[in-house]
């Protein structure tokens, strides 16, 4: 099997995160880079180990057979788009855009090409997460009666000022919720399933940003239940994200990516495999 040539549009700090999997990947290769700034070439070359282009056009020249997306996130459309055009697969950055009406027209645009699009959504790769999934798709729990997620996580006012798009309604469509959120959010309604309505309030109460650094909402899902939401970056020290499955025959609890609580009727009791947080970064400065 012929390797899949790699390209990455973006030298932030996530691209050492993918640089590290496509290594790890036999049948990839990273073959190029793409920033929007000249004067980041040179040292990103030294980094990366691979050729560094400051226009898109000379990037998408080279044979690349899949694009990852991970420059700022109201920039993600264009990126896209300009990748499909090129006859190029895409693999983007949560999230795909920063509007409802924009991620559809990304994906109407990939479809148009011919093209396949993804968002990269991890979390529901995690271990611990798919035996949840298995006991719910299992009927373990039985009828679902409500499913809640809480990312009250701390961002000190440093992560902000260091970045010109963060916390930004045009480039991050938001702050705590589109951003740090998004990955418990989408685990929460991978197992709840489609919302009916959702009654919900933001504010900004204590960092200087456009976006909003407190949310909370209540959620009604299709299948009868109900749910919350919480998320922050203004909720000082930050604690490990958090999801909460009720059933009518029992409960799951999650946190940091790792089982917490495993109450069934008449099941046995789940052993978690280790009481470390496996992946939360509640005070994590990135």
């Amino acid at each position: 099997m012929s390797k899949i040539n790699i390209g990455i549009v973006g030298t932030g700090s996530i691209v050492n995160t993918y640089k590290k999997c496509i290594d790890e990947l036999a049948e990839g290769e990273l073959v190029a880079l793409y920033t929007k700034s000249a004067s980041r070439k040179e040292s990103a070359e030294k980094a990366f180990g691979v050729p560094v282009f400051d226009t898109m056009d000379e990037f998408l020249q080279n044979d690349i057979d899949l694009v990852c997306v991970c420059n700022e996130s109201g920039r993600h459309g264009e990126a896209i788009k300009a990748a499909a055009s090129a006859g190029k697969h895409v693999l983007c950055e949560k999230p795909l855009e920063t509007t409802p009406h924009k991620i559809d027209e990304v994906i109407a645009f990939c479809k148009a090409k011919n093209v396949k699009l993804g968002c990269t959504l991890q979390n529901r790769c995690g271990e611990d997460y798919q035996r949840v999934v298995e006991a719910v798709g299992s009927g373990k729990l039985g009828k679902l009666v409500m499913g809640n997620a809480h990312i009250n996580w701390y961002r000190d006012e440093k992560y902000y000022d260091d970045s010109k798009w963060k916390g930004t309604m045009a480039f991050d469509g938001g702050a705590a919720l589109i951003n740090q959120g998004i990955h418990t959010i989408d685990l929460l309604l991978h197992i709840m399933g489609s919302v009916t309505s959702v009654f919900g309030k933001v504010s900004t109460l204590v960092h200087n940003i456009e976006g909003e650094d407190v949310g909370a909402g209540i959620l009604n899902f299709q299948n009868g239940a109900i749910g919350t939401i919480t998320a922050g970056t203004a909720l000082f020290p930050g604690y490990p994200e958090r999801i909460e499955i009720y059933g009518e025959m029992g409960s799951i609890l999650m946190e940091g990516g790792s089982i917490k609580a495993w109450n069934i009727k008449d099941t046995p009791t789940f052993e978690p495999t280790s009481n470390a947080d496996k992946g939360s970064r509640a005070a994590d400065p990135a």
